[in-house]
């Protein structure tokens, strides 16, 4: 538990670990984290030629075996605050106010309070299970069933104002202005020596009962506040924050980011922010109409310009975003460790049989040295976005993981489980992930869903275009988007880039980055679809990554969520930079404009909607320079000898502007459709001849339509007006093929020949 007060532990069944860092270069000391219930063994490995097993994969290093050691997790976010009210000061009045949204009811929460059961029982403000408002008001000493009352209810995902009275003599609970309950409290009441909490409270010394909700200006008060008072603090909104000697602690939440809550009172009273919360949460007051007609209309909107945005910190009692294990192993990677994907496996014992667990990073050729003529981007991004069910439970055979990464069975209950495509427990919307946790969907073995189709869209697709490469004899690099992100300039030793497997989450570095290479005459061969379709941003020490997904301004958010875990209207805005989030192109950096294709939708099935390619233009020189492919004019390729899977097109996939324009009935209020980008040629039809369960073809502003006669992905070749060379294969599925289909093969060489590459 380094680095945070104490806070309740976790410990977990079975067998969980991650590295340092998620890419390393060669020459470079990356250090292992693992927990285990049992005797286990490391090694490191570089993954071989066989994508389906692990028959040739090279062992650099095998440690020594190592006995059982547990490593617990701290999950839940709350505000520390070490200056609390004097500890043995005798209290003549308290008021205890904030604005709440509960995310759920359903359990005992803790908001704010100088509380730690049983020994140390000052005062509190808390949520019953249910949802009824409660308040404690104690002499800092053992707990007494007869100092607490609870009366109301409180609603879930809607902002109400609670307040808390105590006068000396008599006590009462308020919603949103109204009083709810009241009743004698003669009794004297002392804080007691427990640090003050916003979100949570102590059991037995340790942060516990931690609260789901976002809080606004939460504040505490040396007396009773009256009626008319509270009236007032009511209509302000969360707005403006009290004034006056009355007020003991005032926390406004201006900060938007960082882990310090400044308090407003002058009494110091500083918080800190354990285990990260969400930053950027709009407050009580925030009307979405005044923001924009629609999600995807062109707006001018600054959220720290308007004057009714409020300010609002998000928690959740499965926050969790660094394990903080202490390092149970390090290597130093040779200096000539070729580029690659390796692991960490983890040898153990599991129900008797023999198991792994790998733990999957990118090894890069060192700064110092010469580089290949190609680089090989992994969408790291992407694999972080799925990353759910971190501590999954462990298994022997190849883990399957469900559609849009619901995750696999938890190893425990209580364990974190949340990714960019799930909520969080208590149905909070998942912003962040981090990078100091497990990431098991990373690992090669991990497959996805549909399952029996032997399709994966993480490590083991995108290793199937790097042992095509090595077997054809390229020499190449390979690098992790997130080293992009660091380093943009990295691009410019290269000559030509690869944008591999599910590439859906670029930072805005990343898309300038790549931009900027191809305007000065680079060459990119994408093999992906969803590709450059959502945004994400990092933090300063590159440990969490931030997404925005947000509902639409019309959506109800009273009610229960439904469809992709997205947020209330207005938090589409990232806390580690204050740009807007969501999609790229309503950021101003448009997939299509860029490398000619935009996202154009996604379907699940048993893996039998897996389409093909049919060539459309079979004298285009990439079907014939300098290798004669023989194609004629709607003959098929992108599948397995004799049309079997695996087939490229199928999971999500990438349209040009000028079909997704045929695709667009509606064109959203205040938005409007771009002009189709000149010179793109199109010479493959993606076709899915077969429907899928849960289909969803998008138009242009990614609503709902249909497909053009099953059309669902566009081969394209593009030499750009504004310079450099695109060849876009436009399906995630379209490494998936390449080492078992010599057509696409041969593409692939006449389109490196094309770029200058032998």
């Amino acid at each position: 538990m380094s680095g945070i007060p104490s806070h309740k532990t976790l410990h977990l069944p079975g067998v969980h670990g991650y590295a340092d860092r998620k890419s390393v270069a060669a020459g470079e000391v990356l250090r292992f984290h693992v927990s285990s219930d049992r005797a286990w063994q490391l090694s490191v490995c570089r993954l071989g030629s066989d994508v389906e097993g692990r028959s040739d994969d090279e062992v650099l290093h095998r440690f020594a075996p190592s006995a059982a050691r547990v490593q617990p997790i701290h999950p839940g976010s709350y505000v520390h605050v070490e200056k609390g009210l004097p500890a043995a000061l005798p209290l003549q009045g308290l008021t205890v106010e904030c604005w709440i949204k509960p995310w759920s009811v359903e359990r005992r929460q803790s908001v704010i309070g100088q509380y730690d059961f049983p020994a140390h029982c000052g005062w509190g403000l808390f949520i019953e299970a249910g949802g009824a408002p409660a308040f404690y008001l104690g002499d800092g000493c053992a707990f007494r069933a007869d100092a607490q009352q609870a009366h109301g209810r409180l609603a879930v995902r809607r902002w109400q104002h609670v307040a808390a009275t105590w006068d000396g003599r008599v006590a009462a609970l308020w919603i949103d202005g109204t009083c709810i309950g009241r009743w004698d409290a003669p009794q004297a009441v002392c804080p007691g020596p427990s640090p003050l909490r916003l979100g949570a409270s102590a059991v037995e010394g340790a942060a516990d009962v931690f609260l789901d909700a976002d809080l606004a200006m939460p504040a505490v008060y040396n007396r009773a506040l009256a009626p008319a008072e509270i009236a007032q603090r009511h209509a302000a909104r969360g707005l403006a924050a009290p004034n006056g000697r009355a007020v003991l602690a005032c926390w406004p939440l201006r900060e938007e980011r960082g882990a310090q809550v400044a308090d407003a009172s002058g009494h110091q009273r500083t918080g800190r922010i354990v285990n990260h919360g969400t930053w950027m949460i709009v407050g009580p007051a925030f009307d979405p109409a005044r923001v924009a007609p629609s999600e995807d209309a062109e707006s001018d909107y600054d959220p720290f310009a308007d004057p009714l945005r409020g300010h609002g910190l998000r928690l959740a009692s499965d926050d969790l975003y660094d394990c903080r294990w202490e390092a149970t192993h390090e290597f130093r990677l040779p200096e000539n460790a070729r580029p690659g994907i390796y692991v960490g496996r983890i040898r153990f014992e599991h129900e008797g049989r023999e198991a792994d667990y790998d733990i999957s990073f990118v090894v890069r050729r060192p700064a110092h040295a010469a580089p290949a003529p190609i680089l090989v981007l992994c969408a790291v991004s992407s694999w972080l976005a799925y990353a759910s069910t971190p501590f999954a439970k462990n298994r022997v055979d190849d883990p399957v993981w469900p559609r849009r990464a619901e995750g696999l069975e938890n190893c425990h209950p209580d364990a974190p489980a949340f990714c960019s495509y799930t909520y969080h427990r208590a149905g909070q919307p998942c912003y962040q992930v981090g990078l100091r946790m497990p990431w098991p969907n990373a690992s090669p073995n991990a497959l996805y869903d549909p399952a029996g189709s032997g399709f994966c869209q993480w490590v083991r697709l995108e290793r199937h275009l790097h042992v095509w490469l090595e077997r054809e004899g390229y020499d190449f690099d390979i690098a992790a988007d997130i080293d992009l992100h660091r380093d943009p300039a990295m691009l410019a030793r290269y000559q030509t880039v690869f944008v591999n497997g599910h590439s859906e989450y670029w930072s805005t570095p990343c898309v300038d980055a790549l931009d900027d290479y191809l305007r000065r005459g680079g060459s990119a061969v994408v093999l992906s679809g969803n590709t450059m379709y959502l945004r994400v941003s990092y933090d300063e020490d590159m440990t969490v990554m931030e997404q925005r997904k947000v509902n639409g301004p019309a959506h109800d958010e009273s009610a229960p969520p439904l469809g992709p875990p997205a947020g209330p209207f207005g938090e589409q805005y990232h806390s580690q930079d204050w740009a807007r989030g969501g999609r790229l192109k309503a950021t101003g950096r448009a997939a299509g404009a860029l490398i000619g294709l935009e996202t154009a939708g996604w379907g699940f099935a048993d893996g039998e909607d897996f389409g093909v390619y049919h060539v459309v233009q079979p004298a285009h020189a990439l079907f014939n320079e300098p290798q004669p492919l023989g194609l004629a004019h709607g003959q098929t390729f992108g599948h397995a000898p004799g049309g079997g899977l695996p087939r490229a097109i199928g999971h999500e996939w990438d349209l040009t502007l000028a079909t997704l324009a045929r695709m667009t009935h509606t064109v959203p209020p205040g938005a409007m459709l771009p002009d189709p980008p000149a010179g793109i040629e199109v010479i493959a039809h993606g076709i899915r001849r077969v429907p899928g369960r849960l289909d969803a073809y998008l138009d242009y502003f990614s609503n709902l339509s249909e497909s053009i006669d099953g059309l669902s992905a566009e081969m394209i070749y593009w030499e750009r007006p504004q310079g450099g060379r695109v060849f876009h294969a436009g399906a995630v599925g379209a490494a998936w093929v390449v080492d078992c289909d010599p057509v696409f093969g041969g593409l692939l060489r006449n389109v490196l020949h094309r770029f200058g590459v032998t």
